[in-house]
């Protein structure tokens, strides 16, 4: 199966959730009013889907593996601001064991993705039109 579009991928589509569901608790009281922390750990969440989307679109794999790592190391960074506002009381348990869980879920599905794309050598028809059309 040829994927024609990042929105395609299993990962981006959960990147995409988590993201949403950041935004939604760090609309709580607690959370919002800590404006530098919400603000990091929203922009770290949206870089998670904003990498995978970036690095697809490139044209070739050796491009999107580096934006794969970028946004692995967001899923490293959302939880480290997880796990800190969950300490100052910011967020919901079930919020955060949630999130948590899905950056963590994320992460893995990331470095499978990347595994996977270092041991294949083959363009895929992303980069061929990705190419072709920048030739023209």
């Amino acid at each position: 199966m040829t994927v024609k579009r990042f929105e395609e991928l299993k990962v981006w589509q959960q990147a995409k959730e988590l993201a949403n569901l950041v935004y939604d608790f760090t609309n709580n009281s607690n959370f919002g009013r800590d404006r530098i922390l919400a603000d990091q750990t929203r922009r770290a969440a949206v870089s998670i889907m904003a990498n995978i989307a970036e690095g697809f679109e490139r044209g070739s794999n050796k491009e999107f593996i580096q934006f794969l790592f970028i946004a692995k190391g967001s899923c490293g960074e959302l939880r480290s601001h997880l796990i800190f506002a969950n300490e100052r009381k910011y967020i919901h348990q079930d919020n955060f064991v949630r999130a948590v869980e899905m950056a963590a879920g994320i992460s893995t599905m990331l470095f499978k993705f990347i595994t996977y794309l270092q041991k294949v050598n083959v363009k895929s028809k992303r980069s061929q039109t990705s190419l072709t059309n920048s030739t023209k």
